[in-house]
């Protein structure tokens, strides 16, 4: 099937259902897709806006803090990047702990869900690197890195995966 076969096939899926299947014997309301279950819809539902993928890649580089998210080189702004996280968080992608009470401050760390995302930002930075001149090329680590390196031992498990354990 052609890619603009499978678009077709994802548009003519915009029925009105009270519940969906995907992957796993557990229901998901239909309310929960924004413009239709079709999963690239899905997605960019869920990541397709200018920030959210800027912060994931930073949580593969290691930073989990507030204050290290606005030093990245984007220049995200405060209230945008706190809404990100909240957005990012009521998806599954990320959870935070607290490491001070007062103020309250969080860390933020890649759930399962959110780790199993390095294929895509691996496969879209090869993608910028070989046809965007001013890309800046990722240490080969990147590249070599899995999305299991990133697992967390006491992450809470994605619904999908949850499921089917």
């Amino acid at each position: 099937m052609t890619l603009s076969g499978l678009v077709a096939s994802c548009n003519r899926q915009r029925v009105a259902l009270d519940h969906i299947v995907v992957n796993t014997d557990q229901p998901i309301p239909a309310a929960a897709f924004a413009r239709s279950p079709c999963p690239v819809a899905i997605t960019l539902d869920t990541l397709g806006d200018r920030w959210s993928l800027v912060i994931v890649r930073d949580l593969f580089r290691g930073r989990r803090r507030f204050s290290e998210f606005l030093e990245s080189p984007e220049g995200i702004k405060r209230n945008i990047l706190a809404e990100r996280l909240k957005r990012l968080e009521a998806a599954g992608l990320i959870s935070r702990r607290a490491y001070q009470q007062h103020p309250p401050r969080f860390e933020y760390r890649l759930t399962r869900a959110g780790a199993d995302l390095l294929p895509i930002l691996q496969a879209i930075m090869r993608w910028a690197v070989a046809h965007r001149p001013q890309a800046w090329v990722p240490p080969q680590a990147f590249f070599e890195a899995r999305p299991e390196q990133f697992y967390e031992a006491d992450a809470a498990p994605s619904p999908n995966t949850a499921a089917k354990g």
